[in-house]
């Protein structure tokens, strides 16, 4: 691909649907590479790629989350439109979420373009739930946040050579979490597959159902076993659901919806 912005995993692109997707906080293009090897191989994956990490490391992090949204919107409009025929979605863990929910509402101001045939929202409720001010954390304070939701080589987080190539990514996401509020809006009409974790310790069940008030159209909640990176240790799950969502065929394996 020629953008900087988007990475694929899979041999080829494929001729069916468009899966659009949005790392966590302190996450690379990378985070979905398993994901998109065990989806359709018709499917086409493009992961996001925010600059400051991997292949981007000499890049600036972002550290607000209004100008990430455009600068994606932007490079993914022009991807839109080169093959207008072909369905996409949106899907995002984390701050991933709420990346790619703010993403979708550019895009629909965009009338010129087609919107997403659905968008998968993992791991984070709504736009208005869970104010943390992460703005104010030390370093101290965001390599704790880590390790308590895991997800994260631990190792990693104890080699000081790799800290210091990891952490002003990390800065620049809680920055931007922690700044980020919500100023209301119109729902989507893009229907809303929620996705969960049963255990967790960012978020319930209930904060997934937060979702819903941001949709006019079909809302789902799928609940997995697991904490917070509960998908990379449910990926069958994960791409049945995604699957089943995207193409109306129902598939449910190792999830429970409500």
């Amino acid at each position: 691909m020629t953008s900087t912005w988007f990475r694929r995993f899979t041999p080829a692109a494929g001729h069916g649907p468009r899966l659009v997707c949005f790392p966590h906080a302190g996450g690379s293009a990378t985070a979905f590479k398993d994901l998109a090897q065990r989806l359709p191989a018709g499917f086409d994956v493009l992961c996001v790629q925010y600059p400051g990490r991997q292949d981007r490391y000499h890049e600036e992090p972002f550290t607000a989350v209004a100008p990430l949204v455009e600068a994606v919107a932007a490079e993914l409009a022009g991807e839109i439109a080169a093959a207008p025929g072909r369905p996409y979605a949106l899907f995002g863990h984390s701050m991933g979420a709420l990346l790619a929910f703010e993403t979708a509402r550019v895009l629909a101001g965009r009338g010129e373009l087609p919107q997403p045939r659905r968008l998968f929202l993992s791991g984070r409720g709504g736009p208005a739930t869970g104010r943390v001010p992460y703005h104010l954390f030390d370093d101290s304070d965001v390599l704790a946040d880590v390790r308590r939701l895991g997800g994260t080589d631990q190792a990693m987080l104890e080699d000081p050579d790799l800290l210091e190539l990891v952490l002003p990514a990390l800065r620049a996401d809680y920055r931007a979490l922690g700044t980020y509020r919500w100023q209301g809006g119109a729902p989507l009409a893009t229907p809303v597959t929620a996705l969960t974790g049963d255990s967790d310790p960012m978020m319930s069940v209930e904060d997934a159902d937060t979702w819903q008030a941001h949709t006019s159209g079909d809302f789902t909640v799928q609940v997995f076993p697991g904490g917070h990176f509960y998908l990379f240790d449910q990926l069958d799950a994960v791409a049945a659901a995604v699957t089943g969502d995207l193409l109306g065929e129902g598939v449910l394996t190792g999830a429970s919806a409500t």
